[in-house]
């Protein structure tokens, strides 16, 4: 893929009232979410989970690209078609996380670097074997006592910086995901002040990697309260100090950003990048989501894994695409909510 193709993709994949559907859950992750309402952790019960997010009428008319976990890009529909193909068929770009996981960072304690870097050129190039065209590697940064430290943002600036690298030699578009956790009791003063470092020094790494700005996307955290924050910020202060932080630190040239909903509940975290979008227009590059949990929940507790289900649960998720597509050009209202799906 030349430079012009990652730019194309790169564009595709925030395009104008549409975002990308994060369902790259490994195991575990979608394990704990399905026990939560009783569904057990099987195999098949993840194909047939990923099966109705990937099946669902009307989907890309919301939905740009989906993110795929190693299982999942391995995996057909029931009718034998492999989901990155059947992808490609609905007008989807399949995307594929490659990062192994936060692993806790040796020296820091209560921090987390991401590893996954080695073999990952190999395992790039068997994923754009399969027809992925988009990667995806998250970091987390704690905030907390004397936390983050300088060395855990750098170290995972660096390593998001690799990857983006090797994914751009692969042809494949980089999704840069340093996520500023929304776990504690900080202000979104104390989160702006974070992010704003977390972001200088990615984008520092990329620079030095020499990352084509234009060929990637960034899927930030939004600035905002911790959950245990007594004084929970507005939605209006959420959108401004987010845009201020995003204006403060991001190049023109990048291509667009997906936030990703960091444990906010369905309706605020959509609440939260519509009044971005309604207040700010003009901005260098497009903001749109990059959901897991806030697109996907009302559908899996619908759906229980249950076949009789499923035009219900995919009901439920095109509907909350719907929303979030209008959230990404200013267009949402709470009004929405009540439509039927």
């Amino acid at each position: 893929m030349t430079s012009q193709e990652l730019q194309a993709t790169a564009k595709a994949m925030v395009a104008k009232g549409k975002g990308i559907l994060a369902m790259d859950e490994s195991n575990p992750t979608c394990g704990r979410r399905f026990k939560k309402v009783g569904i057990e952790n099987t195999v098949d019960n993840r194909r047939a989970w990923r099966e109705l997010l990937l099946t669902t009428p009307r989907l890309a008319d919301y939905i740009s690209g989906a993110i795929l976990y190693d299982e999942t890009i391995r995996q057909s529909t029931s009718g034998g078609t492999p989901f990155p193909r059947y992808m490609a068929q609905q007008g989807v770009i399949p995307g594929i996380k490659v990062d192994t996981g936060a692993k806790d960072l040796a020296g820091f304690p209560g921090e987390k670097v991401t590893e996954g870097l080695d073999g990952l050129r190999e395992r790039l190039a068997e994923y754009k074997g399969m027809g992925a065209r988009f990667a995806k590697w998250r970091a987390v940064i704690t905030i907390g006592n004397g936390l983050p430290s300088r060395g855990c943002i750098h170290t995972n600036a660096h390593a998001l910086a690799r990857y983006a690298a090797l994914c751009q030699e692969a042809g494949i578009v980089p999704i840069v995901e340093p996520e500023v956790l929304i776990d504690g009791d900080h202000t979104i003063d104390r989160c702006h002040e974070v992010t704003s470092e977390t972001l200088r020094a990615v984008f520092a790494e990329l620079k030095e990697q020499r990352v084509l700005m234009e060929g990637m996307v960034l899927k930030p955290s939004m600035v905002i309260s911790g959950l245990d924050c007594p004084q929970q910020a507005s939605v209006k202060e959420v959108a401004e100090k987010t845009v201020e932080c995003l204006l403060k630190n991001l190049p023109e040239n990048l291509a667009g950003v997906a936030f990703l909903s960091g444990g906010q509940k369905s309706e605020l975290a959509t609440a939260h990048l519509n009044a971005m979008n309604a207040m700010h227009r003009g901005l260098p590059w497009p903001l749109t989501f990059s959901y897991a949990r806030a697109l996907q929940q009302s559908a899996m507790e619908t759906w229980l894994g249950k076949s009789e289900n499923v035009a219900a649960a995919q009901k439920l998720l095109c509907h909350r695409a719907k929303l979030n597509g209008a959230a990404s050009v200013g267009s949402y209202s709470e009004e929405m909510e009540k439509e039927v799906a």
